[in-house]
């Protein structure tokens, strides 16, 4: 199973990856592409574009593997330069291209697992972290699974809520573990 787990910076992504791995120490973990990135402002198109090409770049590579786990896909972001454009930040012209290798490394993915802001449980995060962004980004990003669902062109997709507990279960179970 080649699993994406998506969702908006502070979400609990890496939590569930940590948690995940240490019940499937099988899986190989693909990390968070802001760490291999150096581009300027961390929350500027720059940035996001860079992390996009390593994503794609690690889905590829790892295309012949059979049990993955990666912190971010493709659409996490184009769901990132959306944001951006909603904020009047952006460059609209970055994301067509954003799209359309979205479209093409779904075949890469078995399973999206989502996870949203929970306000039951929330992560609390300072002012530097671009409130603002987080929140507009998790909105196009729920719009742009949405999209390519409805279009057929994303594999299974599981929204994963609760606590750290209750998201692993719901993602093993969508996993089939």
């Amino acid at each position: 199973m080649r699993i994406v787990v998506s969702g908006t910076h502070a979400s609990g992504k890496s939590t569930l990856i940590s948690d995940f791995r240490a019940a499937h120490p099988e899986y190989t973990v693909l990390g968070d592409p802001f760490d291999d990135v150096e581009s300027g402002a961390p929350t500027g198109a720059a940035s996001f574009v860079a992390q996009r090409r390593v994503t794609v770049s690690r889905l590829r590579e790892s295309a012949r593997e059979s049990s993955v786990i990666s912190e971010r896909g493709p659409v996490d972001f184009l769901a990132y330069l959306t944001a951006l454009e909603m904020l009047g930040r952006g460059d609209g012209a970055l994301l067509s291209r954003a799209q359309e290798l979205v479209e093409t490394s779904m075949a890469h993915i078995d399973l999206v697992a989502v996870v949203p802001l929970d306000l039951r449980h929330p992560i609390d995060v300072p002012d530097d972290e671009d409130p603002a962004l987080r929140e507009a980004m998790e909105s196009a990003l729920l719009d742009a699974l949405d999209d390519l669902e409805r279009a057929g062109d994303a594999p299974p997709i599981v929204t994963l809520t609760g606590n750290p507990q209750e998201r692993l279960a719901q993602l093993e179970m969508a996993a089939g573990l």
